[in-house]
């Protein structure tokens, strides 16, 4: 693939991974898009020429307004919420949204589509092991409604490539790096590590990934991938406990020790939420994350890189970008602690 002779449109373009993306594609000498909803943030990209459109996932069309112009469509746009209110609303962003857009790009033409959905929707050996684009799953072992609409949403997307749209399907594992905004879960985890507010952890697995190695995986993407075929935007297996511990030597401050049990866990995520549910707020451990940490969630990524190229940065390199950035943005709230990972990051 050569850069399009059109606009590219990126959806999202105001979160993590759509920011990162945007970047990556001007960088390579796209004429970005980017799509926006009025309140939302868009300093992520405030330094960066991209032409911003406003559209919404639930009007359509607001969509085909959005593409006019386009040949490429990089729709990165989800709803990222282990819990909600109203779980209508994350089917109607992740599902419905992502059928929209798919429509609007055939309304108006785009030539060239890469869908980015996530490893949470790939299945993993029952014997253990990494799960890799082609491990068996099905809908009914999706754990929560988030998992389950991204799942719903990549068939949507798949079923359009077999109608003969040219969709390209990545699925990032779990990025970490700088401009994490709100933050995602996993940023979430590395802020209350910064703050001290980890006593404990449980026994799971997670496999990193620099965010921008998942931005360069778009292009590449778009770049070399095969329409219809999905591809793990993903780098390095690691347990919580070493990830934990490679947080500790960069910041310089103390891992904990202590190793809390599942059942345990599971049983205060269940009166957490039972608490929550009679206050109508959002439980203070969720559920859904304790379901999912039951599971290693390692993935094999061979094929994005044997196919696409996908660079493999340093999982210490990007978790030390993450810390920078959490710290330079004010996350570290004691001073203390501040002034021991500012320390640290300057004898690096």
């Amino acid at each position: 693939m050569t850069e399009p002779q059109g606009k590219t449109l990126v959806t999202g373009a105001t979160g993590f991974i759509g920011a990162h993306v945007a970047r990556s594609l001007v960088k390579h000498g796209h004429k970005v898009c980017a799509t926006y909803r009025t309140g939302s943030n868009r300093g992520l990209l405030q330094d960066l020429d991209v032409e911003w459109r406003e559209g919404d996932l639930r009007d359509i069309q607001s969509l085909r307004e959005a593409l006019a112009g386009c040949t490429a469509l990089f729709h990165c746009a989800a709803d990222y919420r282990l819990w909600a209110p109203r779980v209508e609303e994350i089917y109607d962003t992740n599902v419905d949204g992502t059928r929209n857009i798919l429509l609007a790009a055939r309304t108006v033409g785009v030539s060239r589509i890469v869908y980015t959905s996530s490893v949470g929707v790939l299945g993993l050996p029952e014997s253990g092991g990494s799960g890799n684009e082609e491990t068996a799953t099905s809908i009914n072992q999706m754990i929560g409604h988030y998992k389950r609409s991204k799942f719903l949403a990549e068939e949507v997307a798949l079923d359009a490539s077999r109608a003969g749209m040219d969709v390209v399907i990545v699925n990032p594992s779990t990025p970490v790096g700088p401009g994490d905004i709100k933050p995602t879960p996993t940023g979430k985890m590395i802020v209350d590590f910064l703050n001290g507010r980890m006593p404990a952890y449980l026994d799971t697995g997670l496999n990193l990934v620099a965010v921008q190695d998942v931005a360069e995986g778009h292009w590449l993407a778009f770049e070399r991938g095969v329409s219809g075929r999905r591809y793990i935007l993903g780098g390095r297996n690691l347990t919580l406990h070493s990830i934990l511990e490679l947080l500790a030597e960069i910041s310089e401050l103390p891992a904990p020790r202590l190793r809390i049990p599942y059942t345990v866990a599971y049983g205060a995520a269940l009166t957490s939420s039972a608490l929550a549910k009679l206050r109508g707020l959002e439980p203070s451990i969720s559920l859904e994350s304790v379901r999912m940490a039951h599971h290693h969630m390692f993935f094999d990524n061979r094929r994005a890189i044997r196919e696409l190229g996908l660079p493999q940065t340093s999982i210490r390199c990007a978790l030390t970008d993450a810390i920078r950035w959490f710290l330079d943005q004010g996350y570290v709230e004691m001073r203390a602690r501040a002034s021991t990972i500012s320390k640290a990051l300057g004898k690096g």
